[in-house]
């Protein structure tokens, strides 16, 4: 056991301050926290992290440039209710999270609709509704089509490219290659004649190349040549462009070595392209799309210690909560090289007394892993492990009927 209490700090822990010993999170200690909320486990997110968030996009982005909260995050009602009140548009990529945008009261114009299989039925409501929807495939645009006229209404039509290039070193490549996203480029000018044949009016593009970037430089080389793309598209199409998504991919550092992503290059290349922008689509508002940066680092999962035990040597804290709520914190079920994300004893915090810990969950499985030998201060039964970095692609992304546990909640403060 070592008692130096020396240890890395990720720069997460930093966002939420310990006071007495206990961490803080929206001003509120955390035990105080879980006892308001009546159980554990429970994600806690922090409306004013949140809002200095955008704050800080805004004043590191160009004025002109249009901010989109991308609801398949976290979509949390409340969360997203907060986020309404501070960004231009809603991102959303399903019925049920159309139901929450709409019930924010947002402007219907100002909600976009995209993502690959949508149903009849989504579609339908999405015309009726006038948001606009991000067509993804020949298919939904013949059905936006045939819809409109059922209704007697224009579709707000935005085609959803998939661009010839992609995110380099992004965590996720959503274009570029053989991808189930949105239209290739190659066959957008056969869609655009298509639309145009159908009597639909198509409002602009939506070009998105890949998430989870921290390397401004290749962040700062895929706008630029989603721009040029979107300018060849324009040349193509009939009606001018009122709409250009492009995309986001800005990034949150969860793991050792991972530095912030810096903006400031990326807002001084955007403020350069926007005069061309600006003179060859007078009529286009330039929007971004962020879900996980504008979340991410904002929320904490909070569980709580049930049992420690000693295996061979090695210290085992069991809690409430693993996988099923909080999957990638646990390795995605194996599928990736596993790293721990940050993670804290909520209330020791300033503890001398540290030791090497494994945070497992109840699940029966070795999978069920929160955090692997890790340096930690010394817990029992009854303290409160906190992961960080958990705002983003957390309950909603995570098997939550796996083993039939009971759901975390979630808050707000």
């Amino acid at each position: 056991m070592s008692t130096s209490p020396k240890r890395p700090v990720h720069a997460a822990q930093t966002l939420f301050p310990v006071v007495d010993g206990c961490l803080q999170v929206g001003g509120i200690p955390l035990t105080r926290l879980a006892q308001r909320v009546g159980q554990t486990p429970f994600y806690a997110y922090d409306r004013a992290l949140v809002t200095e968030r955008v704050r800080h996009l805004r004043a590191s982005l160009p004025a002109a440039i249009g901010l989109h909260y991308s609801i398949k995050a976290n979509p949390m009602p409340a969360l997203v209710q907060h986020l309404a009140g501070l960004v231009d548009g809603l991102d959303v990529a399903s019925g049920g999270e159309l139901t929450v945008a709409l019930d924010t009261g947002k402007d219907p114009s100002h909600i976009s609709f995209a993502g690959p299989g949508k149903s009849e039925a989504e579609l339908t409501r999405a015309v009726a509704a006038g948001v606009h929807v991000h067509a993804e495939s020949e298919r939904e645009i013949r059905l936006l089509a045939r819809i409109g006229d059922q209704l007697g209404m224009h579709p707000q039509l935005v085609l959803r490219i998939n661009p010839d290039f992609e995110l380099k070193g992004s965590g996720m490549r959503m274009g570029g290659g053989a991808k189930q996203f949105g239209i290739d480029a190659e066959e957008a000018p056969r869609m655009l004649a298509l639309a145009a044949e159908l009597g639909l009016t198509v409002l602009g593009f939506h070009i998105f190349s890949g998430s989870q970037s921290l390397k401004a430089e290749a962040i700062v080389e895929a706008q630029a040549q989603t721009i040029e793309l979107a300018l060849r598209l324009a040349d193509a199409c009939r009606d001018p462009v009122r709409v250009l998504n492009i995309g986001g991919g800005f990034g949150i550092p969860y793991f050792p070595g991972e530095s912030a992503l810096d903006l400031a290059p990326i807002g001084e290349r955007l403020e350069q392209a926007l005069p061309r922008v600006q003179s060859a689509l007078p009529q286009a508002r330039l929007n971004i799309e962020l879900g996980r940066y504008l979340v991410g680092e904002a929320g904490v999962y909070v569980a709580r210690v049930i049992d420690r035990k000693v295996s061979r040597g090695q210290v085992f804290l069991v809690t409430d909560g693993g996988l099923h709520h909080h999957l990638a914190a646990s390795g995605n079920f194996g599928q990736v090289i596993r790293k721990n994300y940050p993670a804290a004893i909520g209330n020791r915090g300033g503890q001398e007394d540290i030791e090497v810990v494994s945070v497992v969950g109840p699940l029966c499985t070795p999978l069920d892993l929160l955090a692997e030998k890790m340096e930690l201060p010394r817990a029992e039964p009854g303290d409160l492990v906190v992961v960080f970095q958990s705002g983003a692609y957390g309950l909603s992304a995570s098997p939550g009927g796996f083993l039939s546990h009971p759901a975390a909640l979630e808050v707000l403060v």
